[in-house]
């Protein structure tokens, strides 16, 4: 391990006034050993606006808990099992957490200990690009080449990957996460090997904890190359339930490529449905992922209502009526990768028309069913699926008057 210090590294001063930095000056006032760590230090060096502010100090935590509150400065003990308490400045959350070493692990979880030892703290982190620290005076502190692994696009773990994944098999899904956002295209060769030999380590994590890293990598970047890479070290295999083994991942990259070709947003449940087809319902039953989440990839296999660019304006109500529109719009997205992966201009024209047209609302309602002399039960139900159904017919247009009159028609 070679430290590394560089002086007066100029990314405090990129920090704007607003973005937390005088929050960051009170907090330095009473904790002046504390630096910022991990992700915010990493992408300050990237260039990219800060939305969390994450610290580590060398207090322990009951310590740091009253030092703050012994300064006026608002803060909640949201983890000090874990060694975290939240200071809150001028609403801006700052999360401190006392160093620590790794007193034991299982693959899973793991035993800390607090420690003053900035070097043991950064050793016990997953990759080098996420170990360095900046302290109060700008003075960056990098221990394991961290920033020249950043700007090289390299995401390396610190010290041996083997042990790193066996310590945490998490983090074999975070490398492809962070592959992803920062790699320059040619994984590191030494982190690649060690996850392909431990990749088996993934199934006994927690599928929530599964889902969590298997979501982010789909929104992300590069999202295709690191589902081949997923797939080429057995990692993939090991995400989704045994009965899985038959589902061909390759073949579902491809209709994964023409969604991506096509221009359709950086969602993740999209894309889960373009790459895994009917699958993806398996797998999200297997991932326990939320009811919601389950139904809306449900919802985006659907084949009714029909989408083409070439529908009326009463089809585009009809559709408006009967499904939800952040559904119509994802299912637009993949029946134009479906038909030509590629941008189109008609497929675009159909989302504007989709988006613009007025939520219909279907006028009757029960009271309209008692005035019209139907008592409440089966028969109310049959009335208004029946002037539903006309209405639909029509394009959803007739006002209530007009439905009225058809149902006196059909009594």
């Amino acid at each position: 391990m070679v430290t590394t210090k560089r002086e007066a590294a100029g990314l405090l001063s990129a920090l704007p006034q607003d973005t937390g930095r005088d929050g960051l000056a009170r907090i330095w006032s009473v904790l002046p050993e504390a630096r910022l760590v991990g992700g915010c230090v990493r992408d300050l060096l990237c260039g990219r606006a800060l939305h969390d502010f994450d610290l580590a100090a060398p207090e322990a935590p009951d310590v740091v808990l009253r030092i703050l509150k012994q300064a006026g400065i608002r803060v909640v003990p949201t983890g000090l099992e874990h060694g975290t308490v939240t200071a809150v400045v001028s609403r801006v959350p700052y999360e401190i957490t006392t160093l620590r070493r790794d007193a034991q692990t299982d693959g899973r979880h793991a035993v800390v200990e607090w420690t003053s030892d900035w070097a043991e703290d950064a050793a016990r982190r997953d990759f080098t690009i996420n170990a360095m620290s900046l302290d109060q005076h700008d003075c960056l502190h990098d221990y394991f080449g961290g920033q020249e692994d950043l700007t090289a696009g390299r995401v390396r773990f610190v010290g041996d990957a083997g042990q790193r994944i066996e310590e945490d098999a998490l983090r074999a899904l975070r490398f492809f996460r962070f592959e992803a956002r920062y790699g320059a295209g040619v994984p590191d060769h030494a982190a690649l090997t060690a996850i392909t030999e431990r990749a088996s380590l993934v199934a006994s994590l927690s599928v929530e904890r599964v889902a969590s890293e298997l979501l982010r990598i789909m929104a992300g970047p590069e999202v295709v190359r690191i589902i081949r890479l997923m797939h080429e070290a057995g990692v993939w295999a090991q995400c989704g339930p045994a009965e899985g083994a038959g589902f061909d991942v390759l073949t579902g990259v491809t209709c994964l490529e023409g969604l991506l070709r096509s221009g359709a947003p950086a969602q993740a449940l999209l894309r889960l449905r373009a790459l895994c087809g009917e699958w993806s319902e398996v797998l999200a039953r297997h991932l326990k992922l939320s009811n919601a989440e389950k139904e809306h990839l449900k919802l985006l296999g659907e084949s009714s209502p029909d989408l083409l660019p070439t529908m009326d304006d009463d089809a585009v109500r009809r559709a408006r009526f009967v499904q939800d529109m952040t559904v119509l719009l994802e299912r637009s997205w993949l029946l134009q990768a479906q038909c030509l992966g590629s941008v189109s201009a008609e497929w675009d024209g159909l989302r504007k028309r989709l988006a613009d047209m007025p939520q219909p609302v279907f006028p009757l309602s029960g009271r309209d069913a008692r005035e019209a002399g139907i008592e409440p039960g089966p028969s109310m139900g049959v009335w208004l699926r029946t002037g539903q159904a006309w209405w639909l017919e029509q394009g959803c247009r007739p006002d209530r008057d007009a439905c009225l009159v058809y149902l006196r028609t059909k009594a």
